[in-house]
């Protein structure tokens, strides 16, 4: 039984205001496997006050103390790996052979990626007789969901840590033990005090008072697009900046000249992967009309041997986070057999032998309508719906008619017409035949948010620009 109950303020582990315990439930078991304490808004008080001391001094700190401080974080992480991935497993259901070889990897890799981008970022640039500057924007709130729950912090507070900003972290309160952890790291790494803050609580008290805090600068957000409509309007009456990676409705045209058995398959072991809980998962398959068929038999065969079970045990996938979580996803796949989609594979229930547990069966729908609920809403479950178009226009019309924006992703042979249909496609980031970069710009259109995350452009959402007219005189300047 995990006891975490004290918040990391100031460079010191402390007692919350108002002591309040939440248990946190294990989804394999749905028994209770440990206890947070639920923070105030005076305990966010408290983080912004150090955060905002802190920022007086680290925000001066150079490029090669920041290129070190990261540097010691990673050593850190690195001797708490097995740590951070038992709690992965533990909190949110992630198989522990995914928790050991995609969950905590992807903190690490992100850190290292900082690094590199960190040595050569340019924070000054001379145009003319002007100095445009980039220094850090302050006090940063984040507020970072369950379903990546360490490599979301880690997408977060290193490059504000790399560009010279503090913070203030709310984890997700469904998943609170890696970022503990991580709290950890970051206090064995040395970080100063003040700089790296964590409280744990409810989104509607803590994040709130994080949002609407006027010393707090900038707001970055990921989670449901409800809860980021909420963060923007807490935000707004300060008129700071708020960066928000949501939810996602991502197609996946397959074209008639990819190697079709193979993207098939692929498509849906990505869907299924993390039991579907990854908002740029490709969960609208788009497949040519004449072989609607063929992709039937094989996303079929891949569903059906897609395992569920123990994250502990050999399973392909755990279980989803929670019961409410769990509850939506049978409602929606039970829409999609009201409204006349085939069900190809899985279906409502836990799979057979798991009486206990938040399991979804492995699901595939085919001939889906664009217009269904499962082609609209985000079901955030390993579901997989199967769409038809006639033509590659149709394609690219019916990948677009979403309120989602995040991903896409083309599987085909043909390189001009790929890049020809991802220069269509109103997507953030759109992936070819199956290519990933944890470097790329990962953000998205319309309702999935606004602001970039990794890279040299995730260093820009916690930077401020300055133009210093007239920094060098004009003769020195021809």
């Amino acid at each position: 039984m995990r006891e975490y109950l004290k918040f990391y303020i100031d460079g010191d582990w402390v007692d919350p205001d108002m002591p309040k315990q939440m248990d946190v439930i294990n989804p394999a078991t749905e028994e209770v496997c440990g206890h947070i304490s639920v923070g105030s808004a005076v305990d966010v008080d408290k983080a912004v006050a150090a955060a905002k001391r802190a920022f007086v001094t680290y925000s001066q700190t150079s490029r090669e103390e920041r290129i070190q401080l990261l540097q010691r974080i990673l050593a850190e992480y690195q001797k708490r790996f097995d740590a951070i991935a038992q709690a992965v497993t533990e909190e949110m259901g992630a198989p522990a052979t995914f928790a050991q070889q995609a969950q905590v990897p992807a903190g690490m890799a992100y850190i290292r990626a900082d690094i590199e981008t960190l040595k050569t970022f340019k924070f000054e640039e001379d145009r003319g007789t002007t100095r445009i500057v980039k220094e850090p924007i302050g006090v940063c709130g984040m507020i970072t969901p369950w379903n990546w729950p360490i490599s979301q912090i880690v997408l977060k507070v290193a490059p504000a840590l790399a560009t010279g900003c503090t913070m203030v972290l709310k984890p997700s309160e469904e998943a609170p033990f890696s970022a503990y952890i991580w709290a950890e790291v970051m206090d064995a790494a040395g970080v100063p005090p003040g700089v790296f803050n964590m409280i744990n609580g409810a989104g509607p008290v803590v994040g709130a008072a994080i949002a609407s805090h006027p010393g707090i600068d900038m707001v970055s957000f990921t989670g449901s697009t409800r809860a980021g409509v909420e963060v923007a309007r807490n935000a707004a009456a300060m008129v700071k900046r708020v960066t928000q990676e949501l939810g996602g409705k991502s197609p996946n045209i397959i074209l008639a000249n990819a190697h079709f058995d193979a993207a098939v398959s692929a498509g849906v072991r990505s869907v299924m992967s993390n039991s579907g809980q990854s908002c740029n998962a490709p969960t609208r398959m788009l497949v040519p009309a004449k072989k609607m068929d063929e992709a039937i038999a094989i996303a079929k065969q891949v569903a059906e041997a897609t395992t569920v079970g123990d994250p502990n045990s050999d399973a392909t996938i755990g279980p989803v986070v929670n019961k409410s979580q769990w509850e939506k996803i049978q409602h929606l796949i039970q829409a999609g057999i009201n409204e006349g989609a085939t069900l190809v594979a899985g279906g409502i229930g836990r799979p057979d032998g798991l009486n206990k547990g938040f399991y979804v069966k492995p699901t595939v729908f085919a001939n889906v309508k664009n217009d269904m609920t499962i082609a609209r809403e985000e079901i955030f479950g390993p579901v997989v719906s199967i769409l038809s178009y006639e033509n590659v226009d149709e394609a690219v019309r019916i990948g677009n008619d979403t309120e989602y924006g995040l991903a896409a992703y083309i599987s085909g042979s043909n390189v001009n017409e790929i890049r020809a249909v991802a220069s269509k496609l109103r997507a953030g980031q759109v992936s070819i035949n199956g290519s990933g970069d944890l470097t790329a710009p990962f953000g998205g259109y319309k309702l999935s948010g606004n602001g970039r995350e990794a890279g040299d452009y995730g260093f820009h959402e916690y930077l401020e620009t300055k133009a210093i007219v007239g920094y060098t005189p004009k003769q020195v300047a021809k």
